[in-house]
C-alpha cells in the first residue's frame, strides 16, 4: 500500500510517497519497507526504538517528538490514535465487513462473550471470539496478552476473519482499550455494559477516570447501534441519555425497563428463571414483542445469571430464535474459575478467581442463595497487587463470612505454584492477617496450596461446599483436589478431570 493512501492530507507532509510493505509498532518486528509507529507507553518509550527500527528496514516513522534519525518522520499529536487509524486504513476497514458486539463491564464480560458465541455457534454461524482468554475464529487460537489487543493486531485479527467468512465476533472491550485508543474504528453492531464497580484505579488515576474510560463504549455509539444497559447500576443508567444509540434496557430487579427476570432459583448453585420482555422492541429490521420464557443454566453462580441476561437480549435483537437461546444455555457450563463448579458429587466445589469485591459480593451472594450443609473455604491471597487491594478484599470477605456464618479461612501463599511477580510480599500478608483477626476470624496459613488442599479436603463432608478463591496459584487447585480426591478413592471424577485436562491457564 502506498503511503499517501494511509496517511490524510498526505501532500501537505513535503516528503516522498512511498510503498509500505506493513505497519510496526514494535522495533524488533520490523522488516524492510515497513512503517514504524512509536508509541510511548508505561514501561517504556516507542521513540527509543525509531533508531533500530530504522536499521532494520524502516522506511518511514510515526512519532509524537522528532528523533535524531535519518528517516522520514510524521509528526502526530498522539501515536495511539495515529496507529488506530493507519492500521484501519492499512486493513480496508475489517469490522464493517463484519457482525460485531462489544461487551464492556467490570467483571463477567468474559463469560458473557462465551455464552454468547454458544449460541451464535448453535444458531449455525461461522463466529470469532476477542478477549482475555483468546482470540479464536476458524482453525486460530491465540492466547491472549491482553483483553482487548492493541490496535494494530485488532485490525489484523478481523481482516483475517473476513477472509475466513466469519459472520458474527464476540469483543470483550476493556476500560484500558478505551483509553488508549484499541478499539478505535471498530464498527459495532451491539454494545452491552453489563455492570459496574470500582476497580482498576490505580491504572487510571481516579475512579472518575476508570468511569470515563469505561462509559466511552456507549457514549460514542453510533445512531445506528444498539446499546444493551443494565439500569441496576446508577453510572450505566444515566448513559442511555448520553449516547446516540438505540438503547435497551434491562433489569434483574424491577419491571420499569424493556427486559426483566423472574422466579430466581439458585438453591442448586445453578440459575432457573423466567426471562420477561417487557415491551416491543426493534432494532436492524428485527420485532421483538412482549414474551416470557423459561431458562436453565448449566454454568453456575448469580454471576452467571447476570451475563446470561445479557447474552439473551444481544441474541435476541439479532433475530435468534429463543429455542436456540434456551438450549444453548442449557449446553454452555461456565468460563474456568468464574464462579465455575468443578466438582458436584457427594459435596459441591466451586472455583472463582475472587478478583475484587465486586466478583466476591457476586460469587459469595450465589452462595448464600444454595443450599448446603456448611461452608469452608480456601483463599489464594493475592501477591504483588498492593496492600489496598488485599485490604479492601480482605474487607469485602470477613463481611459475608459473617453473614454466611462462617468462622475458619484457611489461606495460602501458594508458594509452590506462582512465579516471582505474584509472590505474597510480608506487607500484604500482614493486612490479611490484621483484618482477620481484628474482626475475630479465625484464619490458618499455609504455605503451599497442595498442603492447603489436603488440609482443608478433610474437614469437608457430604452435603458441604467447598469454595476455592484467588486469583494467583489457585488456578492449579482443581489439579491438586483432583490428585487428593483420586487418592480417597473418589470415583465420581469425571467432570473435575475434564476441567483440569483442559485449563487454558
Amino acid at each position: 500500500m502506498r503511503l499517501n493512501q494511509l496517511i490524510d492530507d498526505f501532500s501537505k507532509l513535503g516528503i516522498e510517497d512511498l510503498d509500505i510493505k506493513n505497519i510496526r509498532y514494535n522495533s524488533n518486528d520490523v522488516e524492510s519497507g515497513d512503517l514504524f509507529v512509536a508509541i510511548k507507553g508505561y514501561v517504556t518509550d516507542g521513540h527509543k526504538y525509531v533508531k533500530n527500527a530504522y536499521e532494520k528496514g524502516a522506511v518511514v516513522a510515526v512519532v509524537e517528538d522528532y528523533v535524531d534519525v535519518d528517516i522520514p518522520q510524521i509528526k502526530v499529536e498522539n501515536s495511539r490514535i495515529a496507529l488506530a487509524d493507519l492500521s484501519n486504513k492499512y486493513f480496508n476497514s475489517p469490522s464493517e465487513k463484519i457482525n460485531m458486539v462489544g461487551i464492556t463491564a467490570t467483571n463477567g464480560k468474559t463469560t458473557t462473550s462465551f455464552m454468547l458465541d454458544t449460541i451464535y455457534r448453535l444458531a449455525g454461524y461461522k463466529t470469532g471470539i476477542i478477549g482475555t482468554v483468546y482470540t479464536k475464529y476458524a482453525e486460530v487460537m491465540v492466547p491472549s496478552i491482553l483483553t482487548t489487543p492493541e490496535s494494530y493486531d485488532l485490525q489484523r485479527y478481523l481482516s483475517d476473519m473476513v477472509e475466513n467468512k466469519i459472520e458474527k465476533v464476540t469483543m470483550e472491550v476493556s476500560s484500558s482499550a478505551q483509553e488508549l485508543y484499541r478499539n478505535k474504528n471498530i464498527d459495532f453492531n451491539i454494545v452491552t455494559f453489563n455492570n459496574f464497580s470500582r476497580e482498576h484505579i490505580d491504572q487510571h488515576g481516579s475512579f472518575e477516570n476508570y468511569y470515563k474510560f469505561k462509559s466511552k463504549l456507549i457514549r460514542e455509539a453510533k445512531d445506528k447501534t444498539a446499546c444493551v444497559l443494565n439500569m441496576d447500576f446508577d453510572e450505566i443508567a444515566k448513559l442511555k441519555e448520553k449516547t446516540n444509540g438505540q438503547v435497551v434496557s434491562y433489569s434483574l430487579k424491577n419491571s420499569d425497563y424493556d427486559c426483566t427476570i423472574k422466579d430466581l432459583d439458585l438453591s442448586t448453585g445453578f440459575g432457573k428463571f423466567t426471562f420477561e420482555v417487557l415491551r416491543d422492541i426493534e432494532f436492524n429490521g428485527v420485532k421483538i414483542k412482549p414474551e416470557k420464557f423459561y431458562i436453565e443454566l448449566s454454568a453456575s453462580g448469580y454471576s452467571s445469571v447476570m451475563n446470561s441476561v445479557a447474552a439473551i437480549i444481544v441474541a435476541l435483537l439479532e433475530g435468534i430464535d429463543k429455542k436456540i437461546i434456551i438450549k444453548a444455555l442449557k449446553l454452555f457450563s461456565g468460563v474456568e474459575r468464574r464462579c465455575e463448579m468443578i466438582y458436584d458429587g457427594s459435596f459441591k466445589v466451586i472455583d472463582d478467581h475472587f478478583a475484587n469485591a465486586r466478583n466476591i459480593d457476586v460469587t459469595l451472594d450465589t452462595l448464600k442463595q444454595m443450599q448446603y450443609k456448611n461452608l469452608h473455604v480456601l483463599y489464594a491471597i493475592r501477591g504483588s497487587r498492593g496492600v489496598e487491594l488485599n485490604r479492601e478484599t480482605s474487607e469485602r470477605m470477613v463481611r459475608w463470612f459473617k453473614d454466611l456464618g462462617l468462622d475458619k479461612v484457611i489461606a495460602t501463599l501458594s508458594k509452590d505454584v506462582v512465579g516471582k511477580k505474584d509472590i505474597v510480599l510480608d506487607k500484604e500478608l500482614e493486612v490479611f492477617k490484621n483484618t482477620m483477626s481484628k474482626n475475630n476470624m479465625n484464619f490458618e496459613i499455609i504455605d503451599t496450596l497442595s498442603d492447603a488442599i489436603r488440609i482443608i479436603v478433610d474437614d469437608v463432608n457430604d452435603d458441604d461446599v467447598l469454595l476455592l478463591a484467588g486469583c494467583q496459584g489457585m488456578d492449579k487447585g482443581a489439579g491438586f483436589l483432583f490428585d487428593e480426591l483420586s487418592k480417597r478413592g473418589k470415583t465420581d471424577l469425571e467432570i473435575l478431570k475434564d476441567k483440569v485436562e483442559n485449563r487454558i491457564c
